[in-house]
């Protein structure tokens, strides 16, 4: 049997990134929850080659100082959580302190920041987990994250990443996502220099639905409201006669985050059942807010499936607000 040995830090950070970092659009994720925690209004992203070749996020969130950087990128470092107590009543987006470390493993990465209060900003360079010093830098107040190279340095995952086409067509769906749970911050895309999306601050559900799916679709739509044991559903759904043959334009947010759960899928398709042709799927964008120690999201670390205190509440809440619609 071989010997036990303490596995090195770089290659902790590279297992912990085989967890978070799947593709670029997982890099996309996590940069762009970071910008939301940061309390950023404007976020523009730039893409290149599907992600493969540079992810930049800019924001004009709080900024980190040149302390911060460095903490940033170290393992199990966050500004998220305190105490043990605290993940069971998580606020915020992020809470490991394993993104950005795992996504420095494997890539190239740069930051620069500035916080509001200060002149100077800071910039931190940092290639598969490789950190030079932390320098002075010129910088608007907010945080400019570029991820470059994606798995440079590891050849056999490269390999599995898809066409550009496919890689910034997951992307899309991440910014998707994002755009439409926060319909409150400035939001941009480009990719190889050329916009693909521009969604001002204040747009209502209705008006980004429009533009990230179809007009006709956003004008059809029908609104829900329902609120009970402190269990809220809001959200959008489509009339049977407009339907899909997957379930792709099925999205679900709790407390503003993207996430997947059985129980609200079954509500979902339950509410409308005898209401479709066979073999066809609802479209649905629904948004839930209750008190977070009621629900645990530290079950995986992509953070997109959840536990919740009570699921048959939750699905009972969510059946009853389409099917009051319908």
């Amino acid at each position: 049997m071989a010997k036990i040995i303490r596995l090195p830090q770089h290659l902790i950070n590279k297992i912990a990134a085989g967890e978070v970092v799947e593709r670029p659009a997982s890099v996309l994720k996590e940069l762009l929850e970071n910008s939301l925690d940061a309390g950023a209004l404007r976020i523009a992203v730039e893409v290149e080659d599907g992600g493969k070749k540079l992810i930049r996020v800019s924001d004009d969130g709080a900024g980190m100082t040149a302390d911060d950087l460095e903490l940033a990128v170290a393992p199990h470092a966050t500004s998220k959580i305190t105490t043990e107590d605290d993940l069971y009543a998580i606020g915020t987006f992020g809470f490991r302190g394993e993104a950005l470390p795992s996504i420095a493993s494997v890539s190239q990465m740069e930051i620069v920041s500035r916080c509001h209060d200060t002149i100077e900003g800071a910039k931190l360079e940092i290639s598969g987990s490789k950190l030079r010093p932390v320098a002075p830098a010129a910088a608007a107040a907010g945080s400019v994250v570029s991820v470059s190279n994606l798995f440079f340095n590891t050849p056999a995952r490269r390999k599995f990443l898809r066409t550009t086409n496919t890689e910034m067509g997951h992307l899309t769906e991440q910014f998707t996502r994002i755009a439409l749970a926060h319909t409150e911050v400035h939001l941009s895309l480009t990719h190889n220099g050329r916009n693909v999306y521009e969604l001002p601050a204040g747009q209502s559900l209705r008006e980004r639905i429009a533009i990230l799916f179809s007009s006709e679709l956003a004008d059809n739509l029908l609104p829900i409201r329902r609120q009970d044991r402190g269990i809220e559903v809001t959200g959008v759904i489509a009339p049977p006669r407009q339907s899909r043959s997957g379930s792709q334009w099925q999205y679900i947010f709790l407390n503003g985050r993207h996430i997947r759960d059985r129980f609200i899928s079954h509500a979902i398709r339950e509410a409308y059942r005898g209401l479709l042709e066979i073999n066809r799927q609802p479209i649905a964008f629904i948004f839930l807010q209750l008190e977070p120690h009621r629900v645990d999201v530290n079950v995986h670390p992509a953070k997109t499936e959840v536990r919740f205190a009570d699921s048959n509440a939750i699905h009972s809440q969510v059946l009853a607000a389409i099917r009051d619609r319908l």
